[in-house]
């Protein structure tokens, strides 16, 4: 379970725009919806004010988006009847996604690795593999090595993302991209990860 202190600090930064929040899908994953990577039931994890659900649920998918911030939910709910699309938002902990009690297709993380630490890394994987099909794809957008200064989450090396998915997933790709914020114009180098369920 994450702590609440955590759920709280997330909580907080909502109340303004957190540098994550772009008001639009990162341009990484939209490339994915327009090449038709995105399957059946989809599973936006971390989904904060819920772009990548929304993305989904244009596209006429079954989507359902999880957030530990009960504000973030609530800002994707708002979203999803102002533009009039069918999506689904709960507040769950990424670390227990198997309560849901339902199984996915597609799952999509962008933002959300990169801030686990080794511990919840391992039981971020196991919930991942809980709540996706044999044969689903999970698509993966983290900070990378290279990223310069300190500020802002864990930069992640290509082979700590083959390390941590070496048991029960296939390694699809690992590409190099960026994450778009609003601390600047360029955002932030990435690896966008895919990998498929065994």
């Amino acid at each position: 379970m994450t702590s609440p202190r955590t759920a709280a600090q997330f909580q907080a930064l909502y109340h303004a725009t957190p540098p994550w929040e772009i008001g639009r899908p990162q341009p990484a994953f939209a490339r994915l919806a327009t090449a038709g990577a995105l399957h059946g039931r989809v599973l936006d994890v971390g989904c904060g004010t819920g772009e990548h659900a929304l993305m989904a649920a244009s596209l006429g998918l079954d989507a359902t988006g999880v957030d530990i911030t009960p504000l973030a939910i609530m800002l994707a709910r708002a979203k999803a009847r102002t533009r009039d699309l069918v999506a689904r938002f709960v507040v769950a902990d990424a670390l227990d996604l198997s309560l849901l009690g339902r199984r996915f297709d597609t799952v999509l993380d962008c933002g959300l690795f990169h801030l686990l630490d080794d511990d919840g890394r391992a039981r971020y994987v196991r919930s991942v593999g809980s709540a996706l099909r044999t044969g689903g794809r999970f698509f993966v957008l983290c900070f990378r090595v290279g990223q310069p200064g300190t500020l802002g989450p864990r930069r992640i090396a290509a082979d700590e993302i083959s390390a941590a998915f070496a048991d029960g997933w296939g390694v699809d790709s690992i590409e190099a991209t960026r994450i778009l914020t609003t601390a600047g114009p360029h955002g932030a180098l990435a690896w966008r990860a895919a990998l498929t369920r065994r």
